[in-house]
């Protein structure tokens, strides 16, 4: 990757102490990058800073906070605010909890939209600014193949990470001609231990070569990227599938108004009240 400005560059990963957060920290810090590290866990995130530091010889600061807490996010949020440099922002950090809709927790539910909604709006728009005035920035939003499909135990993640994928595109539509980069990064099944799946034994229910490892993942993700593409889907062979479905949404989206429902729906010259 390039820098976007200058000769410092500075990236935030949120979820950065396993899985696909701390794969993008290590790569990030072979890459040159200053890191800041964001994560509850902060003997992990030492550690990972510690590793990177002595193996990439970078800074790393590590910030410990939980972005479902108004606090936590907050000091994150200042933290965007307070760095002159920050070429990029990884948008990693999100929950994915396995159940029915119907028996899942309320405050389990509220608990994964604040995280995988809310504190990336959020640090996003603490982002963002700054990204602008400066000339550039990146942004890589870490969505999931489960935004595109329908299984019913993961109605609210799979919906969460269906608004990560929608906000991407806008954002790249308002911001993306201001030298803004972004990414809707779009994993299949990846070894992590999100919703405890490394440590449930989750993984072991399929064959080997289904599970991508998240280093593997990152590597696709910087190189679409360098690529220019808005979408990454590193299972898709071909993305012309992708563009195709995507250009049919729009469409839809983009029905012409009228002042009154379609014909078939059979409302003759019936008014809304």
């Amino acid at each position: 990757m390039t820098s976007d400005s200058g000769s410092r560059r500075t990236a935030l990963v949120t979820g950065a102490s396993s899985g696909i957060g701390e794969a993008f920290a290590s790569r990030l810090g072979r890459e040159g990058y200053e890191l800041i590290l964001v994560a509850r866990r902060r003997e992990r995130l030492e550690k990972l800073a510690r590793q990177i530091r002595e193996q990439a010889g970078v800074t790393v600061e590590v910030v410990t906070a939980d972005l479902t807490d108004p606090v936590g996010l907050r000091q994150v949020e200042d933290r965007i605010l307070g760095t002159a440099t920050l070429n990029l922002l990884v948008n990693n950090a999100g929950r994915g909890d396995i159940a029915p809709f119907t028996v899942m927790p309320g405050d389990l539910i509220a608990n994964m939209i604040a995280l995988n909604v809310t504190a990336l709006t959020r640090l996003s728009h603490a982002a963002l600014p700054g990204m602008i005035e400066r000339g550039g920035g990146t942004m890589i939003n870490v969505s999931s193949g489960l935004a595109f499909s329908i299984h019913p135990p993961f109605s609210v993640y799979g919906a969460t990470k269906a608004y990560v994928a929608h906000f991407t595109e806008l954002l790249h539509e308002e911001v993306g001609a201001r030298g803004i980069r972004l990414q809707a990064l779009i994993p299949g099944l990846t070894r992590t231990n999100l919703g405890n799946a490394e440590a449930s034994g989750f993984f072991d229910q399929f064959p080997k070569e289904m599970v991508m490892a998240p280093e593997d993942l990152v590597d696709a993700s910087l190189k679409s990227l360098s690529m220019g593409e808005l979408f990454c889907f590193p299972l898709l062979d071909d993305p012309l599938s992708w563009e195709h479905a995507s250009r049919a949404i729009r469409a839809i989206g983009s029905s012409p108004l009228k002042h009154k429902p379609v014909p078939r729906y059979g409302l003759g010259n019936a008014t809304g009240g």
